[in-house]
């Protein structure tokens, strides 16, 4: 079949962003789209937006945040892309937000850096929010943190079951008004948006799809080559001697144990994961693409009208956090290990609060991990 040619202005912000590969950290691929038949669409594509930096568990640089932005304002642009797939590699973890390598070492006591890190922020979930195509999260492993706002900014999330969910802000010197705060309590109500956002408990794929955050979970573990469903959660809807629904919840006890052994002699296959993204994206295909534009747009508004109500001032608040609690939480993460823990005292912390202790330096250093007794 011959597609007529036209020439036609480009609206990219720079020109070589449909490259293979947009940075060593961000990939950036057309995938040929495919009918439900799994044939291929010829001469229209899904792009794959990738996280590349499994190392450091998928966390965003800077330099990764303006790939990102960028990389959402081309694929939005293309006129031959039918949908787009965010994405990470590996199997450990879709993203577990910002750096805090880099927030610790750099930005920490840096709050007017971090306010215009925070812009880029700003900018990369706008991208995501306000991209001309449907978004679909592939959660290939945890989505934590800032991992979490920007796969909730999606339009579409399909995760393989042994992912988490969750958010860190207060337990490491944060809070989540990078889109959380916003987004949880328009997807799954004020009460679980509070555990969520205040507690900082993470929860399973399972959980996340009963709470409304997932449009779908596949199995990711495989056991003598068949899989099997996440071993360590429970999966049937039984209730604890309280009355609580258990369905989602990690298993406890014996149960526990031996979902640990079953796990430990499987292997993480995400085959069947990016099957379920490729059947999505070619359902999205099946319909008018102005009228799905428009859909999305229309849906998206409650998570955007409380995003663009909020971005500013949560900008500002975190940018001023820099000097005191995220300055010592980012850095506590940071230099901590399993052995020490990578939490301060949260008890000595708001003694000495109480008792007035400036923010000094001094105070900083004597909060971390391993240094008071």
């Amino acid at each position: 079949m011959n597609f007529a040619k036209f020439d036609f202005v480009s609206h990219d912000l720079i020109a070589d962003v449909a490259r293979e590969e947009i940075s060593d950290k961000v990939l950036f691929e057309r995938r040929p789209a495919r009918l439900p038949d799994g044939s291929e669409a010829e001469g229209l594509y899904n792009v794959w937006i990738t996280l590349n930096n499994p190392a450091q568990y998928n966390s965003y640089t800077t330099d990764m945040v303006k790939s990102l932005i960028l990389s959402f304002r081309a694929a939005s642009n293309m006129r031959d892309v039918n949908a787009v797939v965010f994405t990470a590699a590996g199997d450990k973890a879709f993203c577990t937000g910002g750096n805090t390598k880099e927030y610790a070492e750099y930005y920490a006591g840096r709050p007017h850096e971090y306010r215009q890190y925070m812009r880029l922020f700003n900018d990369m979930v706008s991208a995501i929010l306000g991209c001309d195509k449907p978004v679909v999260c592939r959660v290939n492993g945890m989505r934590i943190g800032g991992g979490q706002e920007i796969g909730m900014a999606c339009d579409f999330s399909i995760a393989q079951d042994m992912a988490r969910f969750g958010q860190a802000g207060p337990k490491h010197g944060s809070a989540a008004v990078g889109g959380s705060t916003d987004f949880l309590p328009v997807m799954i109500g004020c009460e679980q948006a509070m555990n969520s956002g205040v507690l900082c408990e993470s929860f399973t794929a399972q959980k996340a799809l009963r709470l409304g955050i997932l449009t779908d979970i596949v199995p990711g573990l495989k056991v003598d080559g068949e899989y099997v469903a996440n071993p360590l959660v429970e999966t049937r809807y039984v209730t604890d001697e309280m009355g609580r629904l258990l369905h989602g919840e990690v298993k406890t006890g014996e149960a526990l144990a031996e979902g640990k052994a079953l796990m430990k002699r499987g292997e993480m296959d995400l085959s069947a994961l990016d099957a379920k993204v490729e059947e999505l994206c070619a359902k999205l295909l099946q319909t008018f693409p102005d009228c799905t534009t428009k859909s999305v747009e229309e849906l998206r508004k409650p998570k955007l009208e409380a995003w663009n109500c909020n971005k500013e001032n949560s900008r500002a608040w975190l940018a001023g956090n820099m000097m005191t609690e995220a300055n010592m939480g980012f850095r506590a993460f940071n230099e901590g290990n399993r052995e020490v823990g990578r939490e301060v005292d949260f008890a000595q912390l708001r003694r000495e609060l109480a008792a007035g202790t400036k923010w000094t330096p001094e105070f900083v250093d004597s909060m971390m991990p391993g240094v008071r007794k």
